[in-house]
C-alpha cells in the first residue's frame, strides 16, 4: 500500500515538472487553455450523467475529446512532445467513459 502511494505521488511529481516547463512556454498557452476547457467539460459530462442525461454526456464526451486532440497538437507544436504523448492516457480514460456511457 505504502509503495503505491509513494509511486502515485512520483508520478504526479513528474507530471507536474512537465507540465510546468511546458506551460512555461509562451506557444503552449493554447494547449494549456484547451486542456482546461477539457477539464470543465469532463466536470459538465459528470454532472449531466448525475442527472441521468445520458445524449447530452455522449455530447459533451465529444466535446471534451476534440479538446484533448487540440492540446495534444498544441503541446506537439510548441516542442512539448512529452506532454502531448502523455495526453494519450487521458484520450484513453474518454474512451472507457464513453463505452461506460454506451456513447459508442
Amino acid at each position: 500500500m505504502r509503495s503505491t502511494v509513494l509511486a502515485g505521488f512520483t508520478a504526479v511529481l513528474v507530471g507536474a515538472s512537465l507540465a510546468t516547463s511546458a506551460i512555461a512556454a509562451p506557444g503552449c498557452l493554447d494547449g494549456r487553455r484547451k486542456m482546461q476547457e477539457a477539464s470543465a467539460l469532463r466536470y459538465q459530462a459528470n454532472q449531466e450523467a448525475r442527472l441521468g442525461n445520458r445524449d447530452r454526456v455522449c455530447d459533451t464526451l465529444d466535446e471534451v475529446g476534440d479538446r484533448f486532440h487540440e492540446a495534444q497538437d498544441a503541446f506537439e507544436d510548441c516542442g512539448a512532445d512529452v506532454v502531448a504523448i502523455d495526453l494519450r492516457s487521458e484520450l484513453r480514460d474518454l474512451r472507457i467513459a464513453k463505452k461506460l456511457n454506451r456513447c459508442d
